[in-house]
């Protein structure tokens, strides 16, 4: 296996939480009530393997090996997936701070968790179809010489967060998939 094979792999359980938030989204557009609980665990997969266990395997490994081969890391598109990142980290920073107010009873913060989890989704969904699309091939031809390399450092990042990572976030995935759509 390819690491943007990895990678990719990854964007399926990504986009398998992105269709729980979008469940989630529209049961508090419509003023259903959804466990405040629920919210959390979404905004923790978010957090932890969206964002520290997938991101930063791109941020930290695969981006800064395009880089050392020329891929300019401002201006390009290297550069437009990592702005992508943070603006995806600001929508999770909100989607925090709205699930920890639903949590408490404020009225308004279903409606702010659920906006930013939209705005989150449609930033995601179009982030990772342009990696699929043209970054990852990209990295292919870059840097096939050096996959074996990049999976090494992929799995020492692993190890530092944990081997069971990936298993206990498809777990969570599927237990609010069951939730969210019923």
């Amino acid at each position: 296996m390819k690491s943007t094979d990895l990678l990719m792999s990854e964007h399926r359980l990504i986009e398998r939480m992105l269709n729980v938030l979008s469940n989630y989204t529209i049961k508090l557009e419509q003023g259903k009530k959804v466990p405040p609980e629920n919210l959390k665990m979404c905004v923790d997969f978010i957090r932890t393997f969206a964002d520290t266990y997938h991101h930063l395997k791109e941020e930290d490994i695969l981006f800064a090996e395009m880089e050392a081969f020329g891929m300019p890391r401002n201006g390009g598109p290297v550069g437009v997936m990592l702005s992508e990142h943070e603006m995806g980290r600001r929508f999770t920073k909100a989607m925090t701070q709205a699930a920890e107010d639903y949590e408490k009873g404020n009225n308004g913060a279903a409606k702010a968790f659920a906006e930013n989890a939209r705005n989150y989704v449609g930033l995601l969904s179009q982030h990772i179809s342009k990696e699929d699309g043209i970054l990852y091939p990209m990295a292919n031809q870059m840097l096939g010489d050096m996959d074996d390399q990049i999976m090494e450092q992929f799995d020492e990042k692993k190890s530092r967060l944990g081997e069971r990572v990936r298993e206990k976030y498809e777990g969570i995935v599927t237990q609010l998939e069951k939730d969210s759509s019923s």
